[in-house]
């Protein structure tokens, strides 16, 4: 979906957040969706040893 965008659309979306949140706000706001997904990816990745963990003891069992 976002491949499809292009830089003059990330251009135009930018320069928007820029008018809409103003200057001052933009840096938290990046802050915060970085703080975001480095918890989405933490919590994926904790998922996913948690079903390797799982499927390691399934094996053990046969």
């Amino acid at each position: 979906m976002l491949s499809n965008i292009g830089i003059p659309g990330l251009i135009i979306v930018l320069v928007l957040a820029l008018i809409i949140f103003g200057p001052k706000k933009l840096p938290e706001l990046g802050r915060a969706v970085g703080q975001s997904l480095k918890e989405f990816k933490k919590s994926t990745k904790g998922l996913m040893d948690e079903e390797k963990e799982n499927e390691e003891e399934k094996v053990k069992v046969l």
